[in-house]
């Protein structure tokens, strides 16, 4: 029996080149024409771009591959990878409230660092800017891979506590047992910088003006100024608990100021906020800062350079507590140590402090 002319299948274009597709109809480009148009194999294109190649590859040819990619215009199928890793390559991040300059930036860097190595970040702020929130997911170990938070919205974690899922603190108690990784500021030796500037010059008059938030880090803060300022003799200090509000410091300060007995001449705040309303609280007094009264504040938000006179504080790098969350949360996903060690802080000196008033 003669047969026809039997069918055959077009074969693999001999040479290295991307496969070229009709304008109008073109395909997404695929991790073998990554590979063909870098010289390289399909396996290096996956270690590269699954950032698993160090030690495996060197810094040159992953170089070439994500340019490679990047001028093909290839998206890995993270679909399909997750299904076959059984993760949804999403952090979820809970913080106070999104409003607050700090914690926008601590976002920043995390989405900067997900974004590099592939993940998604959801962001859970809690709702009423501190406290206690509902359960972000119904199904929360499903649609996570970890959860990075800060301590002051860790009342938005009670449902996710007691599940597999990895936990990175943020600013929070490094004893505590339920987080898998923290990261912290070195927030007592931002405290002790103020204190010895203040010291240094000649104040020994103080009000404290501290969060009302009962948490780990305000925590520290009150229990290292009054450790700085009880080494030095003669010195005295009176605190006023406050929500983190420029006019809930303001009038907590313009009581203090005009209340009995000698004038603070130094006022150490627990946030910026609270340093703008006792700087409020100075100037409805005509008092001046800081010829009458010092005022300092913590965190160096834009709000520090906004007032007049600028304001002296603690700069917190908010964004390296962002990376170096991310990177935790990362490392623990592949059976690493995070990196341990408080971040440091710097004082920023400006024109809200100044020499003790005499007398």
């Amino acid at each position: 029996m003669t047969h026809g002319p039997r069918e055959t299948t077009p074969s693999t274009p001999p040479d290295d080149r991307p496969r070229a597709y009709p304008t109008g109809d073109t395909p997404r480009p695929t991790s073998r024409d990554v590979a063909r148009a870098a010289g390289v194999s399909q396996a290096t294109v996956s270690l590269v771009l699954g950032d698993k190649w160090r030690g495996r590859v060197s810094q040159r040819t992953a170089d070439t591959v994500r340019d490679t990619a990047r001028s093909l215009g290839y998206r890995p199928n993270l679909a399909a990878r997750n299904l076959r890793l059984g993760r949804t390559r999403t952090a979820l991040l809970v913080v106070p409230a999104l409003t607050n300059e700090f914690f926008a930036r601590v976002h920043t860097g995390a989405a900067a660092v997900a974004d590099r190595h592939g993940f998604g970040v959801v962001v859970y702020p809690s709702p009423d800017g501190t406290g206690p929130a509902r359960d972000p997911f119904a199904s929360a170990p499903a649609a996570l891979d970890g959860v990075i938070a800060s301590s002051m919205a860790a009342g938005a974690l009670t449902a996710l506590r007691g599940t597999d899922l990895p936990l990175v603190m943020l600013d929070s108690d490094p004893a505590d047992p339920e987080a898998a990784a923290h990261v912290n500021l070195a927030i007592g030796d931002g405290i002790r910088q103020i204190a010895d500037h203040l010291l240094g010059l000649g104040h020994r008059r103080y009000l404290h003006l501290a969060s009302a938030i009962d948490t780990w880090t305000f925590g520290v803060r009150a229990r290292s100024l009054a450790a700085a300022l009880d080494a030095t003799p003669g010195t005295t200090a009176h605190t006023l608990r406050v929500p983190l509000d420029v006019n809930a410091a303001r009038e907590a300060a313009q009581q203090a100021l005009t209340g009995p007995g000698p004038r603070p001449t130094a006022i150490v705040c627990d946030g910026d906020a609270l340093a703008a309303g006792a700087c409020k609280a100075a100037r409805r007094l005509g008092l001046r800062v800081p010829d009458d009264v010092s005022v300092t504040g913590f965190d160096d938000l834009a709000l520090a350079t906004a007032l007049e006179p600028e304001l002296t504080t603690v700069r917190l790098p908010a964004e390296q507590v962002g990376e170096r969350g991310m990177h935790a949360l990362l490392a623990l996903l592949e059976g690493r140590t995070p990196t341990e060690g408080d971040l440091p802080v710097e004082l920023v000196v400006r024109e809200s402090t100044g020499p003790a008033p005499a007398g």
